[in-house]
């Protein structure tokens, strides 16, 4: 008889202990920063229900820092561990280097899984006589609700004792709102009002803003969380992710220029970017509605284009693909004028082709319809650039007549064209004859201003005779042989429409120096461009009106 009830107590027994050993496993790796290594989540930003959808700006942390940092830990050299903890002591420092708070004491102990800051209007009470003021919502997912009430009291007492502000508690929408009530003499304070609504410790630089917060959470329609341009762009990025930017263009291009309004209201364009872990850097995932005319489109490419293999593996700037024409047009039409990446290629192109007096868009880019290739290589001057170009020949352009207009610009620039060999390849070069006198000698120089050749299918243009024999070298070691192009190829999509890849390792001083802005970023994430070695970005085409690419960033901690 005992032996009847035996086995079935030692299964239920065996059953028991295994619920017990699955859940304390589940539990194990929840908490643990393991479950990040397959790049991240797959939830998107709770706090997305108190932002309202035409916030011009909601950016999400996904994961709580201190997965982070101990993934971060796990992943880089032991050498590199002191580095880098002190590193992400910094960031956090940094963030709340305005706050008077200590993350330590004050944040971490009841931190949960989300932080998201959003921009949610230009201008909080819409009244001119006070200026502009944008209104602004931190809102922190919280892992224990008695502790950041505790939290948000002690604080709010201490700075009232300090200051000498009263505070003022007030039931909104049955919420308890805590702020403080300036007196006369007394400063701005740098919190205005906070609250604990559900699993979230939401703070704004105004009463009222935390008022419309509340507002959003209970009137769904007014939220982001329901936005339908919000909901299609999500539903084109599934990877798993730690991270997510949502911005109204319109209304953050308004809030970066400081305006009440925003300077175009009749476009609406959306872009969302999603971050994730990658075991050689990150990824970004990008999804922008509101282009005009687009339509849906598979992308073009299944594999690097041969064009590549043309380019040095010293190339700090590469773009390769199809159909350079229309790559140029999206990129005329898609960029403020305005804006320093305009104004920087704008740039970049006329110190290009003043010298040899040709419009590139005109003149070359507006022929190239097959496969293309296009590097900036840096020549014998460290500080200068060539530029480098290989073009298919394709049946639906006249390449020869092409070429030879070009031949016929640069001798109405008072350049000579000539031919000369150089390995087995017939190289035309254009050159501007010079007279330099010497010991009471005069001597003849030619300045190359640029050059070309055939080699397969394909046209290379170069800037100099230096370049266009890297180019077309015998066994020369190309860009698809270089250890950091190749590891994005690696990370991003196979089916896109090409690449642009920047080695910012090697080319860092003179991108700084041509687009000085790129010195402000860096001081505002100085621990990330510090690891950066490489980016690299494709496009994957369209789907529902919705344009999407790819960003790999190669990250180095050895």
């Amino acid at each position: 008889m005992k032996s009847r009830f035996l086995f079935p107590t030692l299964a239920v027994v065996a059953v028991t202990f295994s619920l017990l050993a699955v859940t304390s496993w589940y539990w194990i790796l929840s908490q643990s920063p393991l479950n990040l290594l397959e790049g991240g989540v797959t939830d998107y930003p709770s706090a997305a229900v108190f932002v309202p959808k035409q916030a011009p700006v909601m950016v999400s942390l996904l994961a709580n820092p201190e997965k982070l940092e101990s993934l971060s830990q796990l992943t880089v050299p032991i050498s590199q561990r002191r580095q880098s903890h002190q590193e992400w002591q910094e960031l956090k420092n940094n963030l709340l280097a305005q706050t008077g708070l200590d993350y330590y004491q004050d944040i971490q102990p009841w931190l949960g899984e989300e932080v998201t800051l959003a921009v949610t209007s230009l201008d909080y009470d819409r009244n001119e006589v006070n200026g502009v003021q944008p209104g602004y919502l931190l809102a922190i997912a919280t892992k224990d609700r008695e502790l950041a009430k505790e939290f948000l009291q002690l604080s709010y007492s201490q700075q009232a004792i300090a200051n000498k502000v009263d505070l003022a508690f007030e039931q909104y929408q049955g919420v308890n709102l805590i702020y403080q009530r300036r007196g006369q003499n007394s400063k701005q304070p740098k919190v205005w009002a906070s609250a604990v609504v559900g699993d979230f410790v939401l703070f704004a630089n105004y009463p009222q803003v935390l008022e419309e917060a509340i507002n959003n959470v209970q009137a769904v329609d007014l939220n982001l969380t329901h936005a339908v341009a919000y909901q299609n762009a999500l539903k084109t990025i599934v990877q798993p992710r730690i991270g997510l930017a949502y911005l109204n263009l319109p209304g953050a291009s308004a809030w970066v220029g400081k305006s009440a309004t925003s300077l175009t209201p009749d476009i609406e364009q959306m872009l969302t970017v999603t971050l994730s872990l990658n075991p050689q850097g990150l990824v970004a995932q990008t999804a922008l509605i509101g282009v005009a005319g687009e339509s849906a489109r598979t992308p073009l490419l299944t594999q690097p284009v041969a064009a590549l293999k043309y380019l040095p593996s010293d190339s700090i700037l590469a773009v390769a693909g199809v159909d350079l024409n229309d790559f140029w047009q999206k990129i005329v039409n898609g960029i403020d004028q305005d804006s320093p990446l305009a104004q920087f290629i704008n740039q970049t192109l006329v110190s290009l082709q003043t010298p040899v007096g040709i419009d590139f868009a005109q003149d070359i880019f507006s022929w190239i319809q097959g496969e293309y290739a296009l590097a900036l290589v840096p020549n014998s001057d460290a500080n200068q650039l060539d530029w480098l170009l290989i073009a298919e020949k394709t049946s639906t352009a006249n390449t020869e007549e092409a070429i030879a207009k070009l031949d016929s610009l640069a001798s109405d620039q008072s350049l000579s064209v000539g031919n000369f060999d150089v390995g087995n390849s017939q190289v035309t070069a254009w050159t501007k004859l010079k007279t330099a006198a010497r010991n009471q000698l005069v001597s003849l120089n030619a300045e190359v201003k640029g050059a070309h050749t055939d080699r397969e299918n394909y046209v290379i243009l170069a800037r100099s005779i230096e370049t266009i024999t890297k180019a077309i070298k015998p066994n020369h070691t190309s860009i698809l042989e270089q250890p950091n192009f190749k590891k994005a190829i690696a990370s991003l999509p196979t089916n896109n429409d090409g690449y642009v890849y920047l080695d910012w390792e090697t080319g860092k001083s003179i991108f700084e120096q041509k687009l000085p802005i790129i010195r402000v970023v860096e001081l505002a994430a100085q621990s990330f461009f510090s690891h950066l070695k490489s980016l690299t970005l494709t496009s994957l085409g369209s789907e529902n009106g919705i344009r999407r690419a790819t960003i790999y960033f190669n990250l180095d901690f050895s």
